[in-house]
């Protein structure tokens, strides 16, 4: 398998009066971008408060998962941290709005902990994920060790779950990953 990066995914829409029409995946254009990814889950959320934030989670090695990520209901920010062990770019960032209206996609790979903020109420989101849910590999860093720029409104703290509440820092945080030779780059 190549090198994985996180990349934003702008799906082309086909539109008339009626409409439009996505193709949101394709096993061979995706690997044409170097995303040789096998799907095997789905996973639905809804988000019901503005800024509630979800994350920032992975799965761990032998579990781990790759994860295409889309907003098919209101607008999120959508961010993928570097937890790769001997990674230059450990704990830097990238971030993108994924929207109902905008249709992008962010794909988050192995290595990379993942988490997003609503900015509307009633968000939803739709990922699939290279690997089954396994409770034993579940793991994930506090969201605000990582010096993320959240778009929250200033003094503003997100709704978070228990779990969200209690997470590791980045800085206390024991990486199962391993950095594979490739830095984080921008997205666009």
């Amino acid at each position: 398998m190549s090198h994985q990066l996180p990349q934003l995914i702008h799906p082309r829409r086909h539109g008339d009066s009626r409409g439009w029409f996505t193709e949101t995946y394709n096993r061979d254009s995706f690997a044409d971008r170097g995303i040789d990814v096998v799907f095997v889950q789905d996973n639905h959320s809804l988000s019901k408060p503005i800024f509630t934030l979800r994350g920032l989670h992975f799965q761990a090695p032998p579990r781990a998962q790759d994860k295409l990520v889309r907003c098919v209901s209101g607008r999120i920010y959508d961010v993928a941290v570097d937890v790769r062990s001997g990674s230059p770019t450990f704990g830097h960032w990238v971030g993108a709005e994924l929207s109902a209206e905008n249709g992008d996609q962010l794909f988050v790979p192995v290595g990379f902990a993942h988490g997003f903020l609503t900015l509307e109420p009633n968000c939803e989101v739709v990922y699939k994920c290279s690997d089954t849910y396994a409770p034993g590999a579940d793991g994930g860093i506090a969201w605000d060790s990582a010096n993320i720029d959240w778009p929250l409104p200033p003094g503003a703290a997100p709704e978070l779950s228990e779990k969200d509440r209690h997470q590791p820092t980045l800085s206390t945080f024991d990486s199962p990953f391993l950095y594979d030779g490739y830095p984080l780059e921008p997205i666009s």
